[in-house]
C-alpha cells in the first residue's frame, strides 16, 4: 500500500472536496480511503509513505482525443506549398505523413507523446490512429507502447476510403482483431472502438461493414465530425444531409461513441447529438491552427450535450487546451463571462464521464473505490487556494510541466520527475532515426 500524505488534496467527487493536510492510500490498483495524514498514518502505519509536502494531489487528466500517429510532424518540412484550406492542410500534411508510417515508426510516434502526457500528469489518452500501409498490427503497436509507459488507453484505426477499398478493409479487420483483444484482457488500462475518418472519406458500402462488425462487438465509433467545411458540402452532395444527420440515422451516433470537433453543425443538428447521447470532444487549439473555425461550446452545452476536451495532437499538455477552452467562447462572442464554467465542466468532470463510459472502474476522481489515477502537482500559490477557486488557480499558474509525479492504476510511473522503468534517451534517440527516415521520403 502507498499513503500519499502531507498533501492540498482535491478530490473531484460530488462534494469536491479540498482536504487540507489530505491524505490518499492506496492498495493496488485502488483508492483504498481519503482523510487527513494524521489519520491515516495512524491507521495505517505500515504503508509505504509518500510525502506530498505540501503540493497539490489531483485525480490524473484525461485526454479525450489524441493523435499519436502525427508525432513525426514536428518539425518535418512537408515540403507541399502553404495551404489555403483544411483539405489542403490533409492532403499536403497528414495524408502525407500516414502514409509512410512503418510499424516501428507506429512504435515510436506513439511512446514519445505518450511520456509526454505522463510527464503532464494525463493517466488516461483516447487515440485515433492512421498508417494506410502499415495497417495490420498497428494497433498492437500502440498497445505495445502503452503497456510500457503504463498509461491508460483507448485506440482505435481511422478506417477511411481515401486510400481504396482493400485498405478501408484493412483497418475493419484491424479494428475487429484488437476490440476482440483488448475484450480477452478484461482490463481497464486497455480498451477499443472502431474508428471512422470523416463522412467525406467513408463511403456507405464501409459504413455498412463497420456498423456490422460494431453491432457484433458491441461497441461504438470515434469519428471526427464537420471539422471543416469540406465535409459538410461532402455530405450534402453525396447524401443530400449534413455530417451529424448521416451519422445519426445511420446510428453511428450513441453513448457507446465520441463525435470529435462538431464545428460546422446546425442548431438542429445539435438537437441529435442530444438525442443520441453521444459524447463530443472539442480541440481548441487545433480548431484553431487549421483555421476551421470552433466547436459552439456555450450552445452545445446548454443543450446538455456530453462536450468533453482534447489535443488533437496539437499538445500533449491538456492544460494547454483548458486555457484555450476558456479564451476562445469569450473571444467568439466577445463576451468575458464566457468560458469560466465550460472550461472546468469539460476538463474535470465531462471527460471523466467520457473515459468511465468505456472501463468498467472509475477514474478522474479520487474517493474510496476509484482507481488510483493520482498526480501531485508543484504549484507555489500567490493566494489561498480553496475549493472554490481551484479551477481559476490551475488555469492561471499551472501547466503540464508542474506535474512532479504520476500514478497510473496505482503504479508510480513518474516519480518526482523521474520516469520509472523507461530510458527515455534511448527512446527519444530511436525516436528520431525513424523520424528521419521518414522525412527522408517526403
Amino acid at each position: 500500500m502507498i499513503l500519499i500524505g502531507n498533501a492540498k488534496l482535491v478530490t473531484r467527487d460530488d462534494e469536491n472536496r479540498l482536504i487540507e493536510n489530505g491524505a490518499v492510500l492506496i492498495d493496488g490498483k485502488f483508492i483504498k480511503e481519503v482523510g487527513t495524514t494524521n489519520e491515516l498514518k495512524a491507521k495505517y502505519p505500515n504503508a509505504e509513505f509518500k510525502d506530498a509536502k505540501g503540493r497539490l494531489v489531483l485525480p490524473g487528466f484525461i485526454n479525450t482525443h489524441m493523435h499519436y500517429y502525427s508525432t513525426f510532424a514536428r518539425g518535418m518540412n512537408s515540403n507541399s506549398k502553404p495551404a489555403t484550406m483544411f483539405a489542403e492542410i490533409l492532403t499536403g500534411l497528414w495524408w502525407k505523413l500516414d502514409k509512410l508510417l512503418t510499424l516501428d515508426g507506429v512504435y515510436y510516434s506513439a511512446i514519445m507523446p505518450m511520456i509526454e502526457q505522463i510527464k503532464q500528469g494525463i493517466t488516461s489518452s483516447i487515440d485515433h490512429h492512421a498508417s494506410p500501409y502499415a495497417v495490420k498490427g498497428s494497433l498492437f503497436k500502440i498497445a505495445e507502447a502503452a503497456k510500457k509507459v503504463g498509461i491508460r488507453s483507448n485506440l482505435c484505426y481511422e478506417i477511411s476510403d481515401r486510400d481504396g477499398e482493400k485498405i478501408a478493409n484493412e483497418g475493419i479487420e484491424e479494428s475487429v482483431d484488437f476490440i476482440k483483444y483488448a475484450k480477452s484482457q478484461n482490463d481497464d488500462m486497455l480498451k477499443g472502438l472502431f474508428g471512422f475518418h470523416a463522412s467525406m472519406t467513408i463511403s456507405d458500402k464501409t459504413l455498412d461493414k463497420t456498423l456490422k462488425e460494431a453491432d457484433n462487438l458491441g461497441v461504438g465509433f470515434h469519428v471526427h465530425c464537420a471539422e471543416g467545411i469540406e465535409d459538410v458540402v461532402d455530405s450534402i452532395a453525396k447524401y443530400d444531409m449534413r455530417v451529424i444527420e448521416r451519422w445519426f440515422k445511420r446510428g453511428v451516433l450513441s453513448d457507446k461513441s465520441i463525435a470529435v470537433h462538431c464545428v460546422n453543425i446546425k442548431d438542429w443538428e445539435m438537437d441529435m447529438l442530444k438525442e443520441s447521447n453521444v459524447a463530443v470532444v472539442t480541440n481548441p487549439e487545433s480548431n484553431m491552427g487549421n483555421a476551421v473555425g470552433s466547436t459552439p461550446i456555450v450552445e452545445l452545452m446548454k443543450k446538455g450535450v456530453l462536450l468533453g476536451l482534447g489535443t488533437d495532437a496539437y499538445t500533449t499538455d491538456m492544460m494547454e487546451s483548458y486555457k484555450v477552452a476558456n479564451i476562445i467562447p469569450k473571444h467568439n462572442a466577445k463576451d468575458p463571462t464566457l468560458g469560466w464554467y465550460e472550461a472546468p465542466t469539460m476538463l474535470f468532470k465531462n471527460n471523466r464521464t467520457i473515459m468511465n463510459r468505456f472501463i468498467d472502474g472509475e477514474v478522474g476522481v479520487i474517493k474510496n473505490g476509484a482507481l488510483a489515477d493520482i498526480i501531485i502537482v508543484d504549484y507555489d500559490a500567490p493566494t489561498p487556494i480553496t475549493k472554490d477557486n481551484i479551477d481559476m488557480h490551475l488555469l492561471f499558474g499551472v501547466t503540464g510541466r508542474n506535474v512532479d509525479t504520476t500514478i497510473i492504476n496505482g503504479v508510480i510511473r513518474y516519480d518526482e520527475r523521474k520516469l520509472v522503468d523507461i530510458d527515455y534517451a534511448e527512446v527519444a534517440a530511436k525516436s528520431q532515426e525513424e523520424a528521419k527516415k521518414l522525412w527522408s521520403k517526403i
